[in-house]
């Protein structure tokens, strides 16, 4: 009798445990059930998580990063294109599920929430992608912040470009544009308008050789600060990937005003921040 109610316990919690990782979508009166949003956190590589987009919703992330490979005229989620697979498509894993949230929560991913940032990370030719791309965001311009002859219509999601994007021009050029650009360090020297380049995004090596143990060098610390400074000046957000993905450097980033921690560690930041 013992030996059944151990196994009976175990199957339980396993059950459990199943459970509360699976994706979820809550009645439209139960958003106290919700976490609070997180308005300065990115899920890097968000595709890798158990639960692609929603372990970071769970979590109150307003920021996630789908790689993008061009495979037979589909535009389908991996880090590489010998790791697709044909049904983790852009549309299902992301664009389908946030129109689902948006209608859910009448115009926004979050009750009343800030909007939230998709960034796709071009791994194949931009030539032959971006038209792919940008057919399937015509698609969903009922949830994507939209920019037409220069005004910008918010939307409940802003679909940013980075990796191997197009053209800066390219994109700028468009009589109606569905997305926008992520610059690297550069971007801060030639100063493209900010509603073309809001972000700035930058690998963290580039800059500095802290790796998040002890405190951050003196001789590294006003760089990190000017970088942020240039950036707020500009009107773009910065994020640094790559960056030592542990407490500390999270501290240092915020301290310093970097507006997207990039993390791995979805769970981890969110009690860090919500401990502040």
């Amino acid at each position: 009798m013992r030996l059944k109610a151990s196994v009976f316990h175990v199957l339980l919690a396993a059950l459990l445990a199943t459970a509360l990782c699976q994706p979820r979508m809550l009645a439209a009166d139960d958003s106290t059930a919700l976490p609070r949003p997180l308005t300065n956190v990115h899920a890097h590589n968000d595709y890798e998580h158990k639960h692609p987009l929603f372990d970071a919703l769970n979590c109150g992330f307003c920021s996630v990063e789908a790689d993008i490979n061009l495979v037979d005229g589909k535009l389908l989620v991996a880090h590489s294109r010998a790791a697709v697979k044909p049904d983790r498509t852009l549309q299902s894993l992301y664009l389908d599920p946030l129109r689902a949230r948006v209608k859910q929560y009448h115009g926004r991913v979050y009750p009343d929430g800030p909007p939230v940032w998709l960034l796709i990370d071009f791994k194949n030719s931009p030539t032959e992608m971006y038209p792919v791309l940008r057919k399937i965001l015509v698609d969903y311009a009922d949830i994507l912040t939209t920019w037409e002859n220069g005004q910008m219509k918010q939307g409940a999601v802003t679909a940013i470009l980075t990796g191997d994007h197009p053209d800066e021009q390219l994109v700028g050029s468009e009589k109606i544009r569905y997305a926008a650009i992520d610059g690297k360090l550069d971007a801060l020297l030639r100063n493209p308008p900010s509603d073309l380049v809001p972000w700035m995004s930058s690998q963290w090596s580039l800059s500095f050789k802290w790796r998040g143990e002890g405190p951050m060098p003196d001789d590294e610390v006003p760089k990190l600060h000017e970088i942020v400074e240039k950036a707020h000046k500009q009107g773009r957000l910065v994020r640094f990937w790559a960056a030592p993905d542990k407490l500390l450097s999270w501290k240092t980033q915020r301290d310093a005003g970097v507006d997207l921690i990039n993390t791995d560690d979805l769970k981890g930041v969110q009690e860090f921040l919500n401990s502040q």
